[in-house]
Parts: C-alpha cells; structure tokens; sequence
C-alpha cells in the first residue's frame, strides 16, 4: 500500500513538474492570463489602497497642512500600486486606467501624472501567421495599445496599408475583467460611501464592446469623413472593407509626427496655433453641430503633417473605435450652457447646468467644464487666459474637492463622461502646444452653438416669416463675433507695435 501511495506521489509530482516545465517554457502562455492571478492580483491591490487610505488619514486633522500633505502620499502610492496592477493584467485594466490618466481637471495630478505612462506601455503581441495577403509585413508594430496594435504592410497591388490586430486574448477577458471591476468598486464603496465611481465601470461595459468590435470602428471613420469633408485640412484613413473582420482593420497608411510633438513641427514648419484652430473647429463641429464624437483625442491619434501634394498643414485623426453619439437635448443643452459660459451669462449657466443634473453642483460643473476657477467664471472665461496660478488652484482643487466630483459624475448624464475625457485630452494638447484657451478658440466655439441652435429652431418651425427671423438672427449674431474678433485681432496687433516701437527706443540701432 506504501508503494502503491509513493508510485502515485511519484506520477502525480512528474505530472506536476511537466505542466510547470510546459508553462514555464511555452511563450504562448502567460500565468497573467490566469483568471485566478489575475483575480487575486486585483483584489490584493484594492485592499491595499483601501487600508492606507483608511490607516494613513484617520490620525491626522482633517483640513490641516499635515492632512493635505499625507493625503498627496496617499494618492500617490495609491496610483503607483494602480498603475502597477494596469501593466500586469493589461487589456480592459489598461483601457480604463487610460481613461482615468485623461481626466487631468478632475482626478488629483498624482493620479493622472502616474497613470500617463499606460499610454506607452501598452502591451505588445507576437504576429504568429502572416497572410499570404502582404508583399511586405513589418514585425515591429508602429504603434501599440491596450486593445490592439497596428503594423505597417505592403499589398501584392502595391497598397501601403495599416493592419491593426486586436490583442489575442483581450476579446476573452475583457467582459470577467469588467465584473471583477464592477465587485471590486462597490466593495469600496461600502467602505467609502462618499467615492461614486460606478460611471466608469457603466462606461466601460457600454463602449468595450464596441471599441472590440473594428467593423464598427471602420464606419464611425467613414461617417465622420463624410460629415466633416467640408474641412480639406482633415485626414481619415480609407478603410479596406474587403480586407477587414471584427479583429483586425486593414485601412489606408496616413503617416505624420503626433499632435504634440513641437520638435517635429518646427522642422517641418508647421504652425502651432494653425494646428490648435484646426482642432478646435473639428470638435466643435462634431460636437455642437452633429452630436457624434471622436472620444479619444490623446497625442498618438491625432498626426500634423504637411500635405503630400499641396503643402499645406493637415491633421490626420485616426482610432475611431470610441464615439459618443449625443442625443439632440443634451447637445441643445450644452450649447446654450456653452454660449452662457463664453458669454458670462450667469443665470443661464446655473440654469442649464440645473438641466444637465448638476443641481446645487452647478459651479463645479461649470468649473470642470472649462477648467477655470470660479472667479474666472464669473469674470468671463474668455477675458484672460488662464495664468500658472490659477492652473495650479484648479488642480488642487481636483483633490480637495474629489467626493463630490465623484458624486457629480454619477449624478450627470452619461454622455457627458466622454464629453469631460475628450476635453481634458484637447486641453492637454493645447497645454503642450503652448494655445490654451485663447479667445479665438470660445469665439469658433460660438459661431458654432450659433449655427446649431438656429439648425434647431429653424427645423421646428413651420412659419417662413419665423424661420427668416431665425436665418436674419443667426447671420447677425455670426457678424458679432466675427467683429469681436477682428477687435481682439487689431488689439494684439496694436499692442505688437507698442512692444516693438518700445524695443526700437530701448535698443537704438548702432550709428
């Protein structure tokens, strides 16, 4: 009996020790795919950082110089362990953690400047098999993301191509990922009643599956090519319909230098503030006037380029997977708020802010909007840009002030979660680029809650002496802006001569 149980000990641990050698050696497998790591790993960090808040903060004054100060280490160790569990489990935990690196107005800046780095360290997946479909394959992919990554190929008719495939594995466990997410957030919600962040794991069940789905990525490029064709400076890659399944998208090669890259533009003497106008029209456009999106604006989707055959300065938008399509009464509502905001109409903003669910949250709300301070609000958004001070202010503020933001974002409609990620990202190229919020950019914003509402108005009514009316209110109202703005104009270029008549007496020239 003894040597039969020692016989099976034997087998049992070869067999053991084969399927660890077989594992360990195989590099198709990955003991990170395991649902139980990768359950553990999550759970694991989530009560790691749910103890060090609740330990770290309980003895310390609240509101005190002390409490901001280990409130800050908290945050960022916090982030640090986040974004650690992001690049182990990799796929969906990536994707959101990318989400979150993008709300640089509303997250605390440990968050958001920890959690930056998922944006180029996306996983990366060995091409097996290559189709006999390309003359050429680049193995190195151009670029990688937390869902797929794209190859530069060459077709056997001489095409230059794009191939993006998704991750092999992320289609599997992307819906387990998004429960694990969804218990893990109501668990810590029981320990902090006052955090709501049940709206990113509602927006990640909604738009994963989509953003999986690259034949719904194909045709949101196609109808935002077609809507927007009006703007010769705007490039979207042709998509290879033939070519293309649910996994992987062949589409026309577009190359450029990323929207934030000023080394590059200066080489090839783009304009940084042409590039800045050009962005703010295209979302405008998309937002105000046609209600359907582009929600991933970060560096790596949007390319500067001079074009090929005219020489003149393009922007290349590329990754179309993600869309947020507003329904016609939020997009009337947030115009009306938007031109409020633009135009320090105080009344109308609490008013329109009351109808897009902020209730007596409606100075946050503007405040994270347009990331500026209350005073500036108040004092008109478009007067002055905003100064390193107030900057600052605003993302401390993003801390002190992060229960009820979170309790906002619950409270909002839901397409104005993607509308908040989409503002951060341009805001954060603008940054970059040196053109934040300039006058000129709330005035094109204008000219386009103008159009829209009277688009609106006018397709309501029956009346031609009304609908002439609305056309005759709509053309004045475009006249005043553009007049606004031919008055700021002349101002810079009156103040341009000042400086350089006061540089001339400073510096007379050399007899």
């Amino acid at each position: 009996m003894a040597r039969r149980a020692l016989k099976l000990a034997s087998w049992t641990s070869m067999a053991f020790a084969a399927s660890g050698f077989y594992l360990y050696s195989n590099k198709y497998l990955d003991p990170n795919d395991f649902g139980a790591v990768r359950v553990g790993r999550a759970v694991a960090t989530t009560a790691a950082i749910s103890y060090d808040y609740l330990t770290s903060l309980r003895r310390v004054p609240y509101g005190s110089e002390e409490y901001a100060q280990v409130r800050s280490e908290v945050h960022l160790r916090s982030a640090r362990r986040l974004c650690e569990l992001c690049c182990a489990n990799r796929g969906t935990f990536i994707k959101v953690g990318q989400h979150l690196a993008a709300l640089d107005y509303l997250l605390p800046q440990e968050y958001t400047s920890t959690l930056k780095v998922l944006h180029s360290q996306a996983p990366k997946s060995s091409m097996q098999e290559i189709p006999d479909l390309f003359v050429s394959f680049d193995d190195t992919p151009m670029g990688a993301a937390s869902l797929a990554q794209v190859h530069k190929a060459v077709l056997h008719d001489g095409r230059t191509v794009a191939v993006k495939v998704q991750h092999p594995k992320v289609q599997m466990q992307s819906s387990k990922d998004i429960l694990l997410m969804e218990v893990l957030v109501l668990a810590v919600k029981q320990l902090f009643p006052e955090f709501e962040f049940m709206w990113l794991v509602d927006e990640a069940k909604k738009n994963l599956p989509l953003e999986l789905d690259f034949l719904n990525e194909g045709r949101n490029a196609e109808k935002v090519a077609q809507m927007l064709k009006h703007f010769d400076f705007l490039k979207v890659p042709q998509i290879y319909w033939e070519l293309s399944t649910k996994r992987v998208l062949l589409m026309e090669f577009l190359d450029g230098g990323q929207v934030n890259d000023r080394d590059y533009m200066e080489r090839n003497k783009i304009d940084v503030n042409e590039i800045s106008r050009h962005l703010g029209k295209i979302y405008s456009e998309m937002i105000f006037v046609n209600g359907f999106v582009h929600c991933d604006p970060h560096p790596g989707n949007v390319l500067v380029r001079k074009g090929p055959d005219t020489g003149k300065v393009e922007i290349v938008l590329l990754d179309h997977g993600l869309y947020q399509m507003l329904t016609e009464e939020f997009r009337l509502d947030y115009c009306n708020l938007w031109q409020s905001l633009i135009w320090t109409d105080m009344e109308k903003v609490k008013k329109y802010c009351h109808r897009l669910g902020a209730g007596d949250f409606y100075p946050l709300l503007a405040c994270m909007l347009t990331a500026r301070s209350w005073n500036s609000v108040n004092r008109g958004i478009s007067q002055a840009p905003v100064t390193a001070t107030e900057n600052t202010e605003i993302r401390n503020n993003a801390a002190t002030y992060l229960p009820q933001i979170s309790q906002l974002l619950n409270r909002v409609p839901r397409q104005m979660l993607l509308i908040f990620k989409t503002n951060d990202l341009l805001r954060g190229i603008e940054a970059t680029l040196g053109t934040r919020a300039s006058a000129s950019s709330f005035l094109n914003m204008s000219r386009c809650c103008v159009r829209a509402l009277a688009t609106h108005n006018k397709k309501n009514t029956y009346s031609y002496f009304r609908r002439t009316q609305i056309s005759f209110s709509e053309t004045f109202s475009l006249w005043q802006i553009s007049f606004h703005e031919l008055i700021l104009r002349a101002k810079a270029l009156r103040l341009a001569s000042w400086v350089l008549a006061l540089l001339c007496w400073l510096l007379p020239a050399p007899h």
